[in-house]
């Protein structure tokens, strides 16, 4: 052997290097966070870390296994939760909108054996579960209406849609944990613009309707407020004459002269006798 090794040390490394990673291939390490089917030329022999529920997943079942080389093949599937994204799709709700939803769902893998069979690998798995996603949306989507999708009766919706969904995916070792609307628009275009029109118009009238009311309040109070006015003007006239007379031409001096916080007077001269009686208050003439 070592006279070959010797004549043939290019050879010899080769089957050396061979033989390394024949016995590393043999003992593979399973991750905490995966489980794994051994299948031995195209059947499945054993399954490795497989998921349980309740069990932590950082619990023993992880670590260095092993296989027999060139004969098995080690298929890793997550057991963590995973998620589909739904194609963005239209979908017709009872009121005869049209719209445009993104949806996706979280899963987690329970049965590795079963899916293995049915989708060979997560990514046929999710290339398989994506158009079912799609279908249960449109499903119960189409049996409400849009503005129920804008309450919380839309928890309801997406409830319906992972139950149904969650029965079918057991075929496939799946688990559906979540389904969740990502987004939920108006198609562009006409029914959008109509849309937009009905709101504003809706919120314009509830606009006039606050309007309305608030003037309504206005004269009420207005109207209160000058009744009050009144009884204390002719409850001060009945007590002093004099003083009201005078008051009520101080007053309208301020209006004339000063104006009030609404009207405010322009810059006009203003040329009056000293004999008028607008201002007698100021030349002090008996009343």
């Amino acid at each position: 052997m070592i006279a070959f090794i010797r004549r043939r040390p290019m050879i010899a490394g080769f089957f050396a290097f061979l033989l390394v990673f024949t016995v590393l291939g043999s003992f593979p390490i399973v991750p905490e966070t995966k489980q794994a089917v051994v299948v031995r030329f195209g059947k499945p022999v054993r399954i490795l870390n497989r998921y349980e529920a309740g069990k932590p997943i950082g619990a023993p079942g992880a670590g260095i296994s092993w296989r027999i080389p060139f004969a098995d093949e080690v298929v890793w599937i997550d057991k963590r939760v995973l998620d589909v994204d739904m194609q963005r799709q239209q979908v017709l709700s009872t009121d005869q909108r049209r719209l445009q939803v993104d949806a996706f769902a979280r899963y987690r893998i329970v049965d590795p054996l079963l899916m293995f069979i049915r989708a060979r690998s997560e990514k046929q798995l999710n290339d398989q579960l994506r158009p079912i996603l799609g279908s249960e949306v449109r499903n119960e989507l189409g049996k409400v209406t849009f503005a129920a999708l804008l309450t919380p009766e839309r928890q309801g919706v997406m409830d319906n849609v992972r139950i149904s969904l969650n029965n079918i995916a057991r075929g496939y070792g799946v688990e559906i944990l979540d389904v969740r609307i990502k987004r939920t628009d108006l198609p562009d275009g006409a029914p959008l613009n109509s849309a937009f029109g009905r709101m504003r118009t809706a919120r314009e009238q509830e606009a006039r309707s606050i309007r309305a009311q608030g003037a309504k309040q206005a004269q009420i109070i207005r109207a209160e407020a000058d009744a009050q006015a009144a009884r204390t003007y002719a409850e001060s006239f009945g007590k002093d004459p004099q003083f009201y007379d005078f008051y009520r031409a101080m007053q309208a001096y301020q209006i004339t002269f000063v104006g009030d916080e609404q009207n405010r007077p322009s810059a006009t001269t203003m040329i009056l006798s000293p004999q008028n009686d607008f201002l007698k208050e100021f030349s002090g003439r008996p009343r």
